[in-house]
């Protein structure tokens, strides 16, 4: 059988078409022998989402992103997705934006629920998700640092127009004497030291034998303290109170009036009877002195001794 020119041209025409086909859908990420359904998603926020972002499964690429569009009825946006029907997704599953890698854009992450065994039909409506990545993290830590470092800048810029007003031609002139005064400080402690230094090295004997004798005294106080130790000082602190005790115990008797020695405190009869005795004694050592012959008899011939004469009252109150 011959064939004609024009269905060798039809053939190719068809052919041209369906390889045209072919390559539309292989470009836009879809596979004629593979059959599709399609689910959606509402956000808040889709920023780094494109159409024909992959959608991913545990890693896996289970489909892509088909339209992002304004929903005016929700006030959010609508992403259409087109998943593969090889791979059943649950209704409570999460359609969760992430970013992939720095560079690698923003995906969708499907989550599945395993225990729910409701599966999605095309045109089915997912719950949404969107998840951190590293540029939105960093971000969120930054901003807060960035708050703290432009309030750190403009402390310090106050800070430096504080020092410029401070710092005038008077300021830089004072602060220049100071530096000057305290190197000349610097260099006499330095000169002092290396007096101290030279003082030092010059009494290095006297201070050893300072040393050492410091070391015997220390050696000395150790000695006495040992001794100390060794001295019983509780028995002799014991004694010490019986014997305080004792005292007492003497101090309430004369108090009280007990014993020879309380007595003469206490008994006034006893003072009464010393008092008059020490008078009368007094009396005879006057009259003793008056008429000493009269107690010493030495007479050659034999003169009687003149009687006693009590003197008078007046004397008697002189002499006292």
């Amino acid at each position: 059988m011959k064939i004609t020119r024009e269905i060798k041209t039809a053939i190719l025409v068809i052919a041209s078409i369906l390889l045209f086909i072919w390559g539309y859908s292989f470009l836009k990420g879809r596979d004629l022998f593979t059959s599709y359904k399609t689910l959606y998603v509402q956000y808040d926020n889709v920023e780094g989402l494109t159409a024909s972002a992959p959608i991913t499964l545990n890693g896996l690429v289970i489909g892509k992103v088909n339209s992002i569009k304004f929903s005016g009825s929700s006030g959010k946006l609508e992403v259409e997705m087109q998943i593969k029907s090889d791979f059943p997704i649950s209704k409570s599953s999460l359609a969760t934006i992430y970013e992939s890698g720095l560079i690698g854009g923003k995906q969708i992450m499907i989550v599945p629920n395993l225990k729910d065994t409701n599966m999605t039909v095309n045109g089915d409506h997912l719950q949404s998700d969107v998840k951190l990545g590293l540029t939105d993290m960093a971000a969120e830590k930054l901003a807060p640092l960035q708050e703290k470092l432009d309030r750190i800048l403009s402390n310090a810029d106050k800070m430096l127009v504080g020092i410029n007003n401070v710092l005038d031609a008077k300021g830089q002139q004072d602060l220049k004497n100071t530096l000057s005064e305290l190197s000349q400080t610097i260099a006499q402690f330095h000169q002092a030291s290396e007096k101290i230094n030279g003082l030092l090295a010059d009494n290095k004997s006297n201070i050893n034998g300072m040393m050492g004798d410091f070391k015997k005294v220390s050696s000395n106080f150790s000695a006495i303290s040992d001794s100390l130790k060794q001295a019983n000082l509780g028995k002799t602190a014991k004694d010490l109170q019986l014997t305080l005790r004792k005292v007492d115990e003497i101090m309430a008797g004369l108090n009280s009036g007990k014993g020879t020695a309380g007595k003469l405190l206490k008994d006034e009869a006893l003072y009464n009877n010393f008092t008059k005795t020490s008078k009368e004694l007094e009396l005879l050592l006057q009259d003793l002195r008056l008429n000493p012959t009269r107690y010493v008899n030495v007479s050659l011939f034999g003169k009687k001794n003149k009687p006693y004469v009590a003197p008078p009252a007046e004397e008697t109150k002189e002499n006292k």
